[in-house]
């Protein structure tokens, strides 16, 4: 892991220790991510200009420690008449919380899901090295750009932001790529800063549930297994590995799948070194139906779709 990155997301979550050799200090009172000099940048160069629409004041962030970094991503949706307000959290993970927000009529929905990148986003993802060498830079057409100064980077509090930008771009026209080839993911709706729109995958009584949480029967076992290693075999054919894909990020509903988190997936094009990767989803989505009685060999059959579609190169 970058090691500045790792300072700003230390000075960012308040973990920030004595230099070597000082002496220890009592804890101090853990501060705000919001009054980091960092974050306040962000929001700064995030930020929209003022609109005719009335303000952005969803009573769910009231009183909210990071309420003023949720606006600033949310805000952008409501100026653009996408959403009116804020319903829920639906879920929170170590890079980002989605929110379940109330669809702005013109959209034909009632509800859409909201994916914002905390500041802990300023630290690198996992795999850092071999995800940045793996990925091409793409637009949200999902269409190459070959300008270098998009990959921007470097020490600045702006190269960082460029940085995490380019994440959050890549993450929204994977999504978009997958969803038009007709893979089983949500359906992308917007992406601006550090926030990503899409389909709401839930109903009334809240958001679908993990497959990690619920029980399959036997008899929807096996197709839902060869529904997802079709996915599996689509993003390929599509030139995308997942990264990370686990019975945590596939939502359940009765007989159906809906893929979740591409934060991290990679074209397998641009770093040979990636089949471990790909090798350890196949294996993932095996051991977790192989509970159920699906039998299958996770090593034979990531290295037949690898061979069928990488050409057999490792």
């Amino acid at each position: 892991m970058n090691s500045d990155s790792e300072r700003i997301a230390d000075r960012v979550e308040g973990r920030a220790g004595p230099p070597n050799g000082a002496p220890q200090k009592p804890p101090a009172e853990k501060q705000s991510y919001e009054r980091s000099p960092d974050v306040q940048r962000w929001l700064q160069l995030q930020a929209l200009d003022a609109s005719s629409k009335p303000g952005f004041e969803p009573s769910l962030l009231a009183g909210r420690r990071d309420r003023d970094w949720i606006l600033s991503s949310l805000r952008h949706f409501y100026e653009q008449d996408l959403i009116t307000d804020v319903l829920h959290e639906v879920s929170s993970g170590k890079e980002a919380t989605v929110y379940c927000c109330a669809a702005d009529p013109a959209t034909g929905v009632d509800r859409l899901a909201a994916k914002v990148y905390r500041p802990r986003m300023f630290r690198s993802l996992r795999n850092d090295a071999v995800y940045r060498e793996s990925r091409a830079q793409y637009d949200q057409e999902g269409r190459p750009v070959r300008d270098g100064r998009r990959r921007g980077g470097g020490k600045t509090t702006r190269g960082r932001a460029t940085q995490v930008s380019s994440w959050i771009d890549y993450e929204f026209a994977t999504h978009r790529l997958l969803h038009e080839a007709g893979a089983d993911v949500p359906r992308p709706v917007a992406q601006i800063g550090n926030a990503v729109l899409m389909e709401y995958i839930g109903d009334d009584e809240g958001p679908a549930p993990l497959l990690h949480q619920v029980r399959l029967s036997r008899e929807e076992a096996q197709p839902l297994f060869d529904r997802l290693l079709r996915n599996i075999e689509l993003w390929l054919a599509c030139d995308r590995i997942h990264g990370d894909l686990s019975a945590y990020n596939v939502l359940y509903r009765p007989g159906a799948v809906t893929i979740i988190d591409f934060a991290q997936a990679l074209d397998p094009r641009h770093n040979p070194e990636v089949y471990p990767l790909f090798e350890r989803d196949v294996e993932r989505v095996c051991r977790y139906f192989a509970r159920y009685g699906v039998v299958a060999d996770p090593g034979a059959t990531a290295l037949d779709l690898w061979v069928r579609y990488m050409g057999g190169a490792l």
